[in-house]
């Protein structure tokens, strides 16, 4: 019974714990609780920013309001690699902001104000991103604009799309008067005055003639000068900032770059004069090419020149004077792929056009041709319409139905018609947001233009050329048997090209010659264990990889280990310039002259006019002696000085006054300052911060 006492007293409160827990389980999804868990893990954070965590859900919710406003300033969601990334990096940008900048910026002192808001989106001083985004047909920035947009988002906004588009330009705009305001006080503080200005240029414009000899280390290694172990570790010691470094992986790797085989390339060749004489006569062209054709047709007015961009000889041929429409090239070959062209339309076309028109989505047929024809008619005018029927405001619009001015890059799709259009006049145009009645009422100076298509089939690596690589590459896998050693032996044997790629950053999507989509390989090189080789690693069906992992650099300072072999260097270099210097010295004591120093170090006296401190990385002169030069004593001997290749003693024979510094470079100088210091002033808050960015591992 005294033994149950005790476990009852001692471990009481834990056995409550258990209890508790066992019966929580009963109430509690048992999912919920690893939700929470993985909620609560590191693992699923994207990243940290001064104590503050960004978790996967709070990133993915921003990222989803980034992808909102892309749509809705360029009418499409965000597709491309280079505009997700885009995407991605405002997300990021907000947190930065949000977490760190802002409280900075406000800790400073700094405040934007309601009125000084104001006059940011709509006053004076609009910002040149308001400024470019609300402006009238010449280009120019209108705030009658601004208050257009405005209006209508509180009359017309039942989406809530203006209004989400607006608070969204008023916070960036907030964001970048901290910013302009945060950056003046370092511009401000690089302040030179008079006095600083005047003796700026007085020692910018002293130069020295000097007669001077130099005796080279040369570059066989002088085994008497030994560096030891302490004194690495004490150069590292002292020196340790230099030594920061984030986290990366070194690795070697085999790369098999998948191509077509000739096999592939003859059977492209024979698809594309397989359906040549189909091609050449069909009256369904979108159909043709969508069944046939790796590039597909598109109802669009080139120029001249714009088609140099698929090949130079399909330009050509499609505004060459002696073709003209129905007219069809022969089979044209430029690399791995084949083109045929044919012409389909000529006329002269403007590059761009103004257009008004009303959106009319979910309306029914009778009522469009009904509003077309009170238009038409006079009885009403497009801007009433588009205010009481579209629900297209968008913010470049001026008045309600001014879709502004369209350009082939900038229009809807499906309103390629408006090119060609009358002006003045009302039409229906039906494309996949609905109705549009539109009018054309102005444009630029008509173009020769013509529409093409062009059947094109690119040889491809077929599914038995693919595998044929992949079993290359997966043998070389199996033979190395996960370890890197076994790795550089079959790869020599086998006369196969070991690259290397040091400092792999997490997130890389280069290595080698491999430029896009290889975060495969980098994620699989943070996974790994130092010595281990991949399994074949797939990018894109393009390239298959079987990588070594050589070296982990953990994120801090680098180990003395990985640095000495740098530092032995600076250490032997300095030691050898002091035991250089010590035996010229040695060798010219008391000597008083040039050419007797000369004579006995068995070399020649050389001169130099006009050595400027001011410009000393383009004088092709040994820094240090530059830096001598500039502070030594006229017509005195000096040195022996160890410089960067050798040991140097010179005379400054004459000093020399010149002009050609002037106050602009004091300022151009200043102005290279400020900036330097705008730069700098994100990371080394980000460093202070200790930001922790881990978007690398989700996207």
């Amino acid at each position: 019974m005294a033994v149950l006492e005790k476990i009852r007293v001692r471990f009481g409160i834990l056995i409550s714990v258990v209890i508790a827990l066992a019966l929580l389980s009963f109430i509690i999804d048992p999912n919920t609780i690893s939700q929470v868990a993985s909620t609560m893990s590191s693992k699923y954070r994207v990243g940290k920013i001064d104590g503050n965590s960004v978790s996967y859900q709070d990133f993915d919710n921003e990222l989803n309001y980034q992808n909102r406003i892309f749509e809705y300033m360029y009418r499409r969601n965000a597709n491309t690699d280079q505009e997700m990334e885009y995407v991605r990096n405002m997300a990021w940008k907000n947190f930065i902001d949000r977490y760190m900048f802002l409280p900075e910026a406000k800790k400073a002192g700094i405040q934007v104000g309601e009125a000084e808001l104001v006059d940011l989106t709509s006053g004076d001083m609009a910002s040149p991103m308001i400024r470019q985004i609300f402006v009238d047909e010449t280009g120019a920035f209108s705030p009658e604009m601004v208050d257009t947009y405005i209006k209508n988002m509180r009359q017309y906004d039942q989406s809530g799309q203006m209004k989400m588009f607006w608070d969204y330009l008023q916070n960036t705009v907030t964001t970048e008067q901290y910013y302009t305001k945060y950056n003046s006080l370092f511009t401000a503080g690089n302040f030179t005055n008079p006095l600083m200005m005047t003796n700026e240029i007085a020692e910018n414009n002293n130069s020295a003639d000097v007669e001077f000899v130099m005796l080279p280390y040369g570059y066989q290694r002088d085994t008497t000068i030994t560096v030891s172990d302490s004194e690495i570790r004490k150069y590292y010691n002292e020196h340790k900032k230099l030594y920061r470094q984030e986290a990366s992986r070194d690795i070697e790797y085999v790369v098999f770059e998948v191509k077509p085989s000739q096999t592939d390339i003859s059977s492209a060749n024979e698809q594309v004069v397989k359906v040549y004489d189909e091609f050449s006569s069909t009256d369904n062209m979108k159909n043709f090419l969508m069944k046939n054709s790796d590039r597909q047709y598109t109802d669009e007015w080139y120029k001249k020149g714009e088609l140099r961009t698929v090949a130079a000889e399909v330009d050509d041929f499609a505004f060459d004077n002696a073709n003209g429409k129905g007219d069809v090239s022969q089979v044209i070959t430029k690399g791995n792929t084949f083109y045929a062209v044919r012409i389909m339309d000529s006329a002269r076309v403007p590059d761009s056009v103004f257009v008004k028109g009303v959106l009319l989505q979910g309306v029914q047929t009778d009522l469009a041709d009904s509003l077309l024809n009170v238009l038409k008619s006079g009885k009403d005018n497009i801007g009433n319409i588009a205010a009481q029927y579209s629900a297209l405001n968008t913010p470049q619009s001026g008045e309600p139905g001014d879709y502004g001015w369209m350009t082939k890059n900038t229009m809807f799709p499906g309103m390629e018609s408006v090119f060609t259009a009358r002006t003045n006049n009302f039409y229906i145009i039906d494309t996949q947001y609905g109705k549009h009645i539109v009018e054309v009422t102005d444009r630029t100076e008509p173009l020769q233009k013509r529409k093409v298509a062009i059947l094109e089939k690119e040889a491809l690596p077929s599914g038995n050329t693919i595998n044929e690589y992949y079993v290359q590459a997966n043998e070389l896998a199996t033979k190395a048997d996960g370890k890197y050693d076994n790795l550089k032996k079959v790869a020599e044997e086998e006369g196969l090209a070991l690259l290397t790629r040091n400092n792999l950053r997490e997130g890389d999507e280069n290595v080698g010659s491999i430029n896009d989509r290889t975060k495969e390989i980098s994620k699989w090189a943070y996974e790994a264990k130092e010595g281990r080789v991949s399994n074949v690693l797939n990018i894109n069906n393009d390239y298959y990889v079987v990588a070594a992992l050589k070296k982990i650099h953990k994120k801090g300072y680098a180990p003395v280990s990985e640095v000495a072999s740098s530092i032995n260097s600076i250490l032997y270099s300095q030691k050898l310039g002091e035991k250089k210097a010590a035996e010229v010295a040695e060798k010219i004591a008391g000597l008083g002259s040039m050419k007797a120093i000369a004579d006995t170090l068995g070399t020649t006296v050389s001169t130099r006019e006009g050595i400027s401190f001011s410009s000393y990385m383009n004088q092709g002169l040994d820094p240090k002696f530059i830096g001598a030069v500039s502070a030594a004593e006229d017509g005195v001997i000096s040195g022996p000085l160890a410089g960067n290749i050798g040991v140097y003693v010179y005379k400054v024979t004459a000093r020399n006054e010149g002009a050609s510094f002037t106050e602009d470079d004091v300022r151009s100088r200043d102005m290279q300052m400020s900036y330097y210091a705008s730069q700098s002033l994100l990371p080394v808050m980000m460093q202070d911060a200790k930001v922790e960015d881990n978007r690398a591992r989700f996207y």
